[in-house]
């Protein structure tokens, strides 16, 4: 509502102040016009939805071009870190990089298809990145994700990142550990190595990456050079990397 009204604010004194450039109207050529700019509005309130859709789509036109750029500008963080789990083809010919939150219910909702496009496409490489955004347990369990690669060259990490999306509940700590024990994972390193500098980098980068993004809440996807927000179906996914691979 605010935005509507700021619109109508806009449309009213646009002219006006356009006029005053050359010869400033009196009090009542203003009263006069904000009146008929009234009465015109009223007898056709579709101008106010075509001027707001309009404005919409002009507004979505520019985030896209903003984030293309910042893709462009940010590739090497983007897709090939040298510190983000890769999962399928890691030399794929089109990736889909995932910022998620382990708390987070679309992107639980978004992982199997994920998981399936991985199974479906041989060609496909999957980044994925930790950007814990709900709460200190989101945090602890990025943690122990990130952790999760100092063990077996990383070799655990899907497993116990598979685990943990398919968890339904309050993933507490003690859970996170729990589900770690699971993915036969060293609990006590990984509690050391959730602690080390090294992890709170990682996660400090990811979340410094999505903002330059511009990436507002998980889950958010590049894919190509596109970002993608939200829990896209699956169907979506497909069209994405055809496009991408296109």
């Amino acid at each position: 509502m605010l935005r509507l009204l700021s619109f109508i604010a806009a449309l009213l004194f646009a002219v006006p102040v356009q006029a005053q450039q050359a010869q400033p109207f009196t009090a009542e050529q203003k009263a006069a016009l904000t009146q008929l700019v009234r009465e015109v509005l009223v007898s056709n309130p579709e101008i106010l939805i075509e001027a707001m859709n309009a404005l919409e789509a002009k507004q979505q036109a520019e985030a896209g071009k903003a984030s293309q750029a910042a893709i462009a500008a940010n590739r090497k963080a983007i897709f090939e870190d040298g510190v983000s789990y890769v999962a399928g083809n890691p030399q794929g010919d089109v990736t889909i990089v995932e910022f998620f939150d382990y708390r987070c219910g679309y992107c639980k909702q978004v992982q199997p298809s994920l998981m399936t496009l991985i199974k479906e496409d041989s060609k496909l490489r999957v980044v994925l990145k930790e950007m814990p955004v709900l709460g200190p347990e989101s945090v602890i369990a990025a943690r122990a994700a990130v952790a999760a690669l100092e063990q077996d060259k990383g070799a655990k990490y899907l497993g116990f990142h598979n685990a943990m999306m398919e968890f339904r509940g309050q993933i507490t700590e003690a859970e996170i550990f729990r589900l770690a024990t699971a993915a036969k994972l060293d609990v006590a390193k990984l509690k050391t190595d959730m602690a080390a500098p090294k992890t709170e980098q990682i996660l400090r980068a990811n979340l410094a990456l999505a903002d330059t993004l511009g990436i507002q809440g998980t889950p958010g996807f590049v894919i190509g050079d596109k970002l993608v927000p939200g829990a896209v179906p699956l169907d979506t996914l497909r069209q994405l990397v055809k496009e991408a691979r296109g």
